[in-house]
């Protein structure tokens, strides 16, 4: 595996590393492992919930983000980022983290460009005491073609060292197996990475990555500070729900209506129907004395979406989702109480997942800001960000309106307070 190479290239015990890149990404686009040996295609039946899981969390996380610089130069390039926070976050909360990672692409025009690198190409060696990393390796990927059209990969790695000094090392590898690192090879040898520096020290305080990842404690690893995917915990209930729905699928298409036929009754009435070959099912000769019954059971689909409807609110509590979200909620079993209670769930989980982001969105900033002094372009050095988190999600804006009109009414809360409210 790739990166238990790197790991070992770095002198990193590979026996700490516990996450299941492979095993999100499947799973995040429609392939999880289960599905993989099931060789009939129209078997290979899939509720998509990690996707739908993810991009759930995402959106209750930025759909009503208002962020902003203080300084307009600084902002130009902050709201190119913002236009592709809800991707952004999604990636980040499927793989369990994401860097974003600005760099001067050309510092003759001064021009500074954004690497946001997903978790599986990426790998952190080491943190400090409070969780930061502050050792991490990038993983660049190149595919060309010898003289006899056969795949070489060249790989690049980017770490990023940073103790009593920040130093930021670059080695290149070739190989012919996608799967290995193979041997190293000089930066020169790569016209994309020939003017690269093999070993650059910076004189940068804090990190020139801004890593977000999913706020939830690392099960996997206890001793990590590395995310974990936001269905990392539910995996096994996901695959439940996923072979609970290929049995209600099958319920319908195993309890299709259908006639079955001796085959003499259908050459004496002659060709089938158009467009109705699948409600006959030949028997063969002499069936039931040249006659035909119709087959017609009864579906038991309330049952099993039932069944299917437990697991689903099982997997919303473990991803701290509310109910109703992925299942269908049944209110009247639920209390008033019950159900406020489900929806403060998600707001702590999306809350949670905010602040991680907002967190990310400052040390991104900075890294700018960094790069802008460097390349002797003007700013405001007294910058600072405003976040507008909207808070729909736990509030009913209409229902605090009115009972806010109703405690103007009873001579509660002044008019002009109300005013300032709204």
């Amino acid at each position: 595996m790739l990166e238990n190479e790197i790991r070992e290239l770095y002198g990193v015990d590979k026996s700490k590393n516990g996450n299941n890149y492979e095993v999100w990404i499947d799973c995040y686009q429609g392939n999880p492992y289960w599905l993989h040996d099931i060789v009939d295609p129209e078997e290979k039946l899939s509720l998509n919930l990690p996707v739908g899981i993810t991009s759930e969390l995402a959106r209750l996380t930025v759909i009503e983000l208002e962020t902003k610089v203080n300084d307009e130069s600084l902002d130009f390039i902050y709201q190119k980022l913002i236009k592709n926070i809800r991707r952004i976050t999604e990636y980040g909360l499927a793989l369990g983290g994401i860097m974003l990672k600005p760099y001067v692409e050309d510092f003759t025009k001064k021009k500074i460009d954004i690497d946001i690198v997903p978790a599986n190409r990426f790998i952190v060696l080491g943190y400090t005491s409070f969780g930061d990393a502050n050792h991490v390796v990038f993983i660049d990927r190149l595919q060309k073609m010898d003289k006899k059209n056969r795949p070489i990969y060249f790989t690049r790695l980017e770490e990023h060292l940073i103790g009593d000094d920040y130093v930021i090392t670059n080695k290149a590898f070739m190989s012919k197996d996608i799967n290995t690192l193979g041997n190293e090879i000089n930066l020169q040898f790569i016209e994309e990475w020939a003017d690269m520096e093999e070993e650059t020290i910076i004189d940068s305080e804090f990190p020139l990555f801004a890593y977000f990842k999913n706020p939830q404690a690392n099960n996997l690893d206890l001793e990590s500070f590395e995310g974990i995917s936001c269905f990392a915990r539910a995996i096994s209930l996901i695959q439940d729900a996923d072979e609970q729905y290929q049995r209600i699928i099958w319920e319908y298409k195993g309890s299709e209506l259908a006639i079955d036929a001796d085959v003499t009754l259908l050459e004496q009435s002659g060709e089938i129907p158009k467009g109705k070959k699948r409600l006959f099912r030949n028997l063969g000769k002499d069936y039931d004395d040249n006659f035909y019954k119709v087959f017609s059971p009864q579906i038991r689909d309330s049952s099993l979406f039932n069944g299917l409807n437990k697991i689903l609110e099982k997997i919303e509590f473990i991803c701290g989702l509310a109910y109703g979200t992925l299942s269908e909620l049944q209110e009247t079993s639920k209390t008033a109480t019950e159900i406020k209670a489900s929806k403060q769930r998600s707001y702590s989980t999306v809350k949670d997942i905010q602040n991680e982001l907002e967190g990310t969105l400052k040390e991104f900033v900075n890294i700018i800001a960094y790069w802008y002094e460097k390349l002797g372009l003007g700013f405001n050095k007294n910058y600072s960000l405003s976040f507008d988190w909207d808070d729909s999600i736990v509030v009913d804006s209409e229902t605090e309106r009115l009972a806010k009109i109703q405690e103007v009414a009873a001579g509660l809360l002044t008019p002009e307070a109300y005013i300032k409210w709204r």
